[in-house]
C-alpha cells in the first residue's frame, strides 16, 4: 500500500474519531524513516491510545502491518509507528511543549551561510 493511501485512512479514523487539530508533516527529503508525521491532539489519555488502536485496527484491515505503539493510559503523548507514516497523539499540554510542527519545518543547512562566518 503506498504511502499516501495509508495517510487518508490514519486522516479518515482520526477525523471520525474526534482527534483534534489533525496536522500532516510532510517530511520526505527531510528524514529517510518515513514519509509523513500526522500529528493530533487527543482529550485524554485514553483518547490517545484509543485514537491509536483505531488506526491500526483500520490499517490491519487494508493489509498493512504497524511496526509498534509506544505510550499507554496514562501517557500524554502516543505514538504509532506505520513505517511510511507515524501518527504522534499528544494531549494539548504536550503537543504545546514539543512543538513537533516547528521543529519539523526547519528546513535544510542552508541556514547556515558563509556571510554568518566570522572571520579572525
Amino acid at each position: 500500500m503506498q504511502a499516501e493511501q495509508i495517510l487518508k485512512i490514519v486522516q479518515d479514523v482520526l477525523d471520525e474519531r474526534k482527534g483534534q487539530n489533525i496536522t500532516t508533516l510532510d517530511v520526505r527529503g527531510k528524514t529517510s524513516f518515513t514519509d509523513y508525521m500526522v500529528v493530533v491532539t487527543g482529550t485524554s489519555d485514553r483518547h490517545l491510545k484509543s485514537l491509536c488502536e483505531y488506526v491500526a485496527e483500520k490499517v490491519k484491515e487494508n493489509g498493512v502491518k504497524p511496526l509498534g505503539m509506544e505510550g499507554d493510559l496514562g501517557s500524554d503523548w502516543v505514538l504509532l509507528d506505520l513505517g511510511d507514516v507515524i501518527v504522534h497523539a499528544m494531549n494539548a499540554q504536550a503537543r504545546g511543549f514539543y512543538q513537533l510542527e516547528k521543529l519539523w519545518s526547519v528546513e535544510g543547512s542552508d541556514d547556515f551561510k558563509e556571510s554568518d562566518q566570522k572571520t579572525g
